[in-house]
């Protein structure tokens, strides 16, 4: 069976920015061993595979090593490939998805992704972690998806080199590190997950879904330009919306072809 595959660069401008993702086409799903087989193969953060629903689409994410309920960034890749290749004419579609609809719009070169809130509780100290980190936390935070450590300072997010073993046998599947942001951004943050197959995921839209209601308490506003310090690195505007956090940012085709499962 050959099924059409591409791979975006999702949350920038330029090529081999962002964060890659594969957009694999299908009319059906297959078993899951054999979703989680073609993310193994293209060995990404995230595959998402897309299914037609009436004028909508089933979407699902894996990482490498299992599915994920919510992925922003493949979400964003997912839409740039429905409304520039598929559907050129549209310019809003929905994704039913294990986090409900979301409804992606397209204004000029830029994607609004509107996607639940993932607020988090404020957790005691770990010492654990500190070590795993190489660094204080501040303060620590989790929700059901990931812990929330807040540094002092944004160079020590950008100079980080957390011990990703450890991390992923600490009980914290993921972890987001944050702090208030310079040179224009409201706050900066990388994102760890080796308990997901992703030793450090680029730029990562579901941490943002957390980071946004955080600092929208912490700031006393609303909208934000966030930026995920990563290698690769990546742009964020984003906006609380009540229990919803909107997410805008550009795409960039990478490849377009297919694969033969």
């Amino acid at each position: 069976m050959r099924l059409p595959i591409y791979q975006v660069d999702a949350f920038t401008d330029t090529l081999f920015g962002g964060n890659p993702a594969a957009v694999v086409l299908m009319q059906d799903y297959p078993a899951d061993d054999v979703l989680l087989a073609i993310a193994q193969e293209n060995n990404l953060a995230e595959t998402a595979y897309l299914v037609p629903q009436g004028d909508d689409y089933q979407l699902r994410w894996f990482t490498p090593l299992l599915e994920v309920p919510l992925c922003g960034h493949a979400t964003l890749a997912s839409a740039a490939v429905v409304m520039e290749r598929l559907r050129p004419q549209l310019d809003q579609l929905v994704f039913h998805t294990l986090s409900g609809p979301l409804t992606v719009r397209r204004d000029g070169q830029y994607y609004s992704l509107d996607l639940p809130a993932r607020p988090v509780q404020q957790r005691a100290d770990d010492p654990a972690l500190e070590k795993i980190l190489g660094a204080r936390p501040l303060e620590l935070w989790a929700n059901e998806a990931a812990c929330l450590a807040v540094l002092e300072t944004e160079q020590q997010v950008r100079e980080l080199r957390p011990d990703l073993r450890a991390l992923a046998c600490s009980g914290w599947d993921a972890c987001i590190v944050t702090a208030a942001g310079t040179d224009g951004f409201d706050f900066v943050s990388r994102f760890f997950a080796p308990g997901h197959g992703v030793d450090e995921d680029p730029v990562t839209g579901s941490a943002h879904c957390a980071l946004v209601p955080f600092w929208a308490h912490r700031l006393g506003k609303e909208r934000f330009l966030a930026y995920q310090a990563s290698a690769r690195g990546g742009v964020l505007e984003c906006h609380l919306l009540g229990e919803r956090v909107q997410l805008r940012g550009q795409a960039v085709f990478y490849l377009e072809g297919s694969i033969m499962v």
